[in-house]
């Protein structure tokens, strides 16, 4: 069997840059070890399968695997696909349209938007609100997990802390951008740390402008860390920049729509755009959206034997 697929980059608008992602817009008749043992021959941080809807509401549903494991939810696999997807069946008319797609963490809403008949990007709304438990390792802990001394770290009401909206994330707030390129990542500290807790990815995260506080910018820098996915370093990180929705949300005071642009992939020479979105209503946080750009780089078949 052949099983046509695609390559995007996702969070960006320049082609080799923002993160790779492969679609397979048509696994049906894939098994669980092939679309796994795919994802791991491709390598991306994420491959994603495209499959018909299983409810009445859905417009299709993605299963998405790293090289080494499937997961509930993500985010540029979610962003890429849509992308894909609104290029290979585009609605009609060719206007601003959401699309329900299933995922294991529920129905994910994605809006693709159109600007005079062209997609320009794409975005999701989360379909679990941001979630957090657990305490995070102590500041000496973390400065050995990062190669880094303890005055690099925030402190206080921006110490570190976990988040999901269907993937874990312990998000440690750095003073700067310098503190942030200047991580070495220890995997034996990981391993002893993190490896079996609830949040074993690792989100770091810098201001862009030191002198105001990591709310008030309006642009900031990020890297993440993911060896218990198979990612050594991940260039744009869309289910992260979700989970950064609910750090972020629950530090606001006032309801409203708050709106953050998130770059990362630097370090990799990928650089990449994320835009965030929290709206709060009440003390609570009632919605967090994360969009993108993305661009289609290539298309070919893989070879399943017969």
């Amino acid at each position: 069997m052949r099983y046509r697929f695609y390559t995007l980059d996702v969070f960006t608008d320049q082609l080799f840059g923002g993160n790779p992602l492969a679609v397979f817009p048509d696994a049906q008749g894939l098994t669980d070890g092939q679309m796994q043992n795919i994802a791991a021959e491709i390598n991306y941080s994420e491959t994603v399968f495209v499959l018909p809807p299983e409810t009445a509401v859905g417009n299709f549903r993605l299963r998405i695997f790293t090289p080494k494991t499937e997961l509930d939810f993500a985010g540029h696999p979610t962003i890429g696909a849509a992308y894909l997807l609104g290029l290979l069946q585009p609605p009609s008319p060719l206007v601003t349209t959401t699309w329900q797609l299933e995922e294991p963490v529920g129905l994910v809403p994605v809006t693709l938007h159109y600007d005079q008949g062209q997609l320009i990007q794409t975005e999701l709304t989360v379909a679990q609100l941001p979630q957090t438990q657990g305490s995070a390792p102590s500041g000496q802990d973390l400065t050995l997990l990062l190669g880094l001394s303890i005055d690099q770290l925030q402190q206080g009401e921006y110490e570190a802390k976990a988040y999901s909206c269907g993937l874990p994330f312990l998000f440690i707030p750095l003073v700067d951008e310098e503190a942030l390129n200047g991580i070495s990542f220890n995997l034996a500290v990981w391993q002893d740390l993190l490896a079996d807790q609830w949040a074993h990815c690792v989100y770091c995260l810098a201001p862009a402008d030191p002198a105001l506080g990591l709310l008030d910018n309006k642009l900031i820098h990020g890297r993440m860390f993911a060896p218990g996915l198979g990612i050594a370093e991940d260039p744009a990180t869309g289910s992260g920049v979700a989970a950064l929705g609910g750090y972020f949300g629950d530090r606001l005071e006032a309801p409203g729509q708050y709106h953050w642009q998130i770059e990362q992939g630097q370090a990799l020479g990928r650089p990449s755009q994320l835009q965030l979105t929290v709206v709060k209503e009440n003390q609570a946080i009632t919605a967090v959206k994360v969009a993108g750009r993305s661009v289609l780089v290539s298309e070919g078949f893989m070879n399943l034997g017969n």
